[in-house]
């Protein structure tokens, strides 16, 4: 065994590795695809759509009489946490002692988490956007002259997810608006002054718009956030040309902060249980130069395909 397989193999750097990955995990991606723990790379989730039927059961048993069954109107498909992976190349090994190598194993740790996680945010957008469809066109207008209330197409949208989520108040609500769309929702005319503080006479004021407060604004507080995550659009070898993820595009969507493989969120990412982010390592055919290797095991999921709605503001 290398000095480099020994040192990763570490308690130590494994729980560092894990915990780097946990902390750059993008919280967009986390919000819109929870991570489902599942004890097997493949497996069973319930899928729904908008034919699955929810029906409250009767829950009183006869004395001496069977209990009722659960039943879930939701079709079986199968999950596979497919491998990722990501290397960290370190040279001048030989120079190291056993400190700085579990320093470089950490340097390692952090970059490949946070690349890690920027790929994960993309996919999980990606694929929510491919699953939301085209949308439908809103007029948030900055001047007075707007008629549209933005709080309201986002309260009819809300309404729309939770009815298709059959789940009632089980079921929390995530409203994730993209860059352009925040800005255009902020600063819309019907908006700017519903963002208030404070309460009484000659104490109510104006506050700066947050997502936190946006949240107040809607039907059944949802949570709210905002992607402002970028990436190059343009082919290689070619300038490059720098666009958000989600833009102008606004997602209300149907959410559990901790999901489980049979509930009707949106999204859901399936992982494997205790393989997030693990060590290891090995040498460059060159042999001048051993790489300290990261893997994980996912799947993203679109598990409800009815439970979200896509607002497409425009100022005009």
């Amino acid at each position: 065994m290398s000095r480099l397989s020994a040192v990763s193999a570490s308690p130590v750097i494994r729980e560092f590795a894990q915990g780097a990955a946990q902390s750059a995990i993008q919280p967009v991606a986390n919000f819109v695809a929870p991570p489902v723990d599942v004890p097997s790379s493949i497996g069973k989730y319930k899928v729904y759509t908008e034919k699955s039927r929810f029906r409250l059961p009767d829950t009183r048993r006869a004395l001496g009489g069977r209990a009722t069954t659960i039943q879930f109107d939701a079709a079986d498909a199968t999950y596979d946490c497919e491998p990722h992976a990501l290397d960290f190349p370190i040279d001048n090994l030989e120079r190291l002692e056993e400190a700085g190598l579990e320093d470089a194993l950490k340097e390692g740790a952090v970059a490949v988490a946070e690349i890690a996680a920027l790929a994960h945010e993309k996919a999980v957008v990606d694929a929510a956007l491919a699953a939301a469809g085209a949308g439908t066109g809103k007029v948030w207008e900055p001047g007075s002259a707007c008629t549209n209330d933005p709080v309201n197409d986002i309260d009819d949208a809300i309404l729309s997810v939770i009815k298709a989520a059959k789940y009632g108040s089980l079921m929390g609500v995530g409203v994730l608006f993209g860059a352009t769309a925040w800005k255009l929702f902020k600063n819309a005319y019907n908006v700017r002054g519903k963002f208030v503080v404070g309460s009484g006479k000659g104490s109510v004021g104006l506050a700066v718009p947050t997502e936190e407060l946006a949240g107040g604004l809607f039907l059944g507080n949802p949570q709210v956030r905002t992607s402002f995550m970028v990436y190059d659009s343009a082919a290689e070898g070619i300038a490059e040309s720098i666009s958000f993820v989600l833009d102008s595009a606004v997602l209300i969507f149907a959410r559990k902060d901790q999901p489980s493989r049979r509930d009707p969120s949106f999204m859901k990412t399936f992982r494997l249980m205790g393989q997030w982010m693990v060590p290891g390592s090995y040498s460059r055919d060159d042999g001048r130069v051993e790489v300290a290797k990261f893997d994980w095991s996912e799947d993203v999921i679109v598990t409800n395909s009815s439970a979200v709605v896509r607002l497409n503001p425009a100022a005009s």
